[in-house]
């Protein structure tokens, strides 16, 4: 049984020195995909629908690992666990840095920038992130609803790239 699933899966005694057919690699994607599914679920489903970096640079790495065991440039079972470590690494740090205090968190997850604080420019924020007025003025638009800095209370430049925007209140209370 297991020479015919090695066979299936084109798993040969040197697997870098294989060429798989296309049969093979497609048996190989199939088996890849549902893996992949049950490792994000043992890992936090929230992986790929929250795009921080954190996120992200797991997202790459792991389509990255996973492609190869698709392709054969890597041992197939090895690359398999190799993807699960990593997405389980991913869980233990968001985890500590869930329970952690500020520090290790925003280490981890980085941290929301001012971009306006109380109607004015963060002009120095602006420049070390690279965000033109223009840029600021058009999040302004669409997220806030507001064309003119003075009208807004704060906004940030959050933790997933996104720029968010609290319009001041301008109800008499």
């Amino acid at each position: 049984m297991e020479e015919y699933i090695n066979h299936i899966l084109g798993i040969e005694a040197e697997p870098l020195m294989q060429t798989l057919t296309w049969w093979q690699m497609s048996v190989r994607a199939i088996v890849v995909f549902f893996a992949s599914l049950l490792i994000i679920r043992l890992g936090n489903q929230r992986v790929f629908g929250n795009h921080s970096i954190f996120d992200i640079a797991l997202g790459i790495i792991y389509g990255s690992v996973m492609s190869r065991a698709i392709t054969g440039n890597a041992p197939f079972w090895p690359t398999l666990i190799a993807a699960l470590v990593l997405v389980l690494l991913h869980r233990g740090l968001a985890t500590l840095a869930y329970h952690s205090s500020g520090t290790i968190s925003n280490l981890i997850k980085g941290q929301p920038i001012m971009l306006i604080k109380d109607g004015e420019m963060q002009k120095k924020a602006l420049q070390k992130y690279s965000i033109t007025e223009n840029d600021l003025l058009e999040a302004m638009r669409i997220k806030g609803g507001v064309t003119d800095v003075k009208s807004v209370e704060t906004a940030c430049l959050e933790r997933s790239g996104a720029i968010s925007i609290v319009p001041k209140n301008t109800q008499n209370t």
